[in-house]
């Protein structure tokens, strides 16, 4: 037997060739509803919303306990029926661009909603999708027939919010530190090594600069070492999930004996890491580089830095709402406003801006330190 609604459909039209979407950005699309017979409708709307989840489990003993929580940022509806259950001013009728108002009763073929959103200018995490957890923005449309299942149709979007560049966050902020180690057994003498970064906040696809001076005093060869490696951390029921994994492996030239020498190395971030998330209470995506000295037979003197992975992509200017988007605004969970159509304006595209030169080596505590970061990896 034929069903009636053959087919439901959400799609969006991409603004720009990464196919994602920024704070302040106008997500415009339609919903496409092809039924094979005269069919009624209860209700159907398109929802959207972000939002963060996670979920675990763990065992003990005999007994299995499930680790879940959620966190919203927003949820906005944009009705093309009205559901007639709901409450006078719970809800929004779409028109047509004729003014009038969808009709409930749908007659066979192809019937197309129009619809746009625009996402909030405030602070939210990218989206993401780890081991235990994830970051999703979506539009999920719903169609309600009396005596049916109701039938849900979504899609995701990509999001990738603005870089924040304001002195709190600390991403311009250089760093630098100092390690001595006295080596015994198998070999003797020090080594001892000064490192900096220019800053803690680097762009997908730039160049981290590493400076050091390495002073080899001991009785062998050592290599510097450097090693970026990244952690997720999820959060429910006041436990703790993490995962850490290695990334980038990088050696430098050997340093000889008695001997100290000024190293430079640099290393790519990808352009496909992912931007660290500081700003969702569930998940956590944090960033550490390693700087190492490998020595044989003794244990390896090493620093570690916390950074910054940053968005780097052509932010385009947010598109403007169509009419019939006008009055639509966010139903928020927190502190959200709602967006004034045609009025307001994304913050300028990002640019990295150029930093001081750094000091000479040897100033060691000069640096204020990063409060964003938990030191304990």
């Amino acid at each position: 037997m034929q069903s009636t609604v053959k087919k439901i459909e959400v799609n969006y039209n991409p603004i720009n060739e990464q196919n994602t979407f920024t704070n302040g950005d106008v997500v415009c699309g339609e919903v496409r509803l092809e039924v094979a017979k005269t069919c009624e409708v209860d209700f159907l709307y398109i929802k959207f919303k972000g939002k963060a989840e996670v979920l675990w489990t763990e065992r003990h003993g005999n007994t299995t306990h499930t680790y879940h929580s959620k966190d919203k940022y927003f949820s906005v509806r944009q009705y093309f029926v009205q559901d007639k259950n709901l409450k006078h001013g719970k809800q929004i009728q779409l028109t047509n661009q004729s003014s009038e108002t969808y009709s409930n009763v749908l007659p066979p073929g192809i019937h197309v909603y129009r619809f746009s959103f625009q996402f909030p200018h405030q602070n939210i995490p990218p989206s993401f999708k780890g081991a235990h957890g994830k970051i999703v923005y979506l539009l999920e449309a719903r169609l309600s027939r009396s005596l049916r299942m109701d039938k849900t149709e979504s899609t995701k979007l990509s999001f990738v919010p603005r870089p924040d560049l304001s002195p709190a966050s600390g991403v311009m902020t250089p760093q630098h530190e100092s390690k001595d180690k006295k080596m015994n057994i198998f070999t003797s003498g020090t080594v001892a090594m000064d490192v900096q970064l220019e800053k803690s906040g680097f762009c997908q696809g730039e160049q981290l600069k590493v400076l050091a001076f390495i002073k080899n005093d001991s009785s062998r060869e050592i290599k510097p070492k450097y090693c970026i490696y990244t952690k997720h951390s999820f959060f429910a029921r006041g436990k703790r999930r993490l995962h850490c994994k290695d990334l980038i492996k990088e050696v430098g030239a050997p340093i000889a004996p008695c001997t100290s020498q000024n190293v430079t190395q640099v290393i790519t971030i990808p352009r496909e890491m992912e931007p660290s998330i500081m700003n969702c209470s569930i998940i956590k995506v944090e960033y550490r580089l390693r700087v190492y000295l490998d020595v044989k037979y003794a244990s390896d003197p090493e620093i570690k830095f916390n950074i910054f992975i940053l968005p780097a992509f052509g932010v385009p200017a947010a598109a403007s709402a169509p009419p019939a988007a006008a009055g639509f605004g966010y139903e928020p969970f927190g502190n959200l406003t709602p967006p004034v159509w045609g009025v307001s304006s994304p913050p300028p595209p990002f640019a990295p801006q150029p930093s001081d030169p750094p000091p000479p080596y040897g100033a060691y505590g000069m640096y204020p330190p990063l409060n964003d970061f938990n030191n304990t990896f």
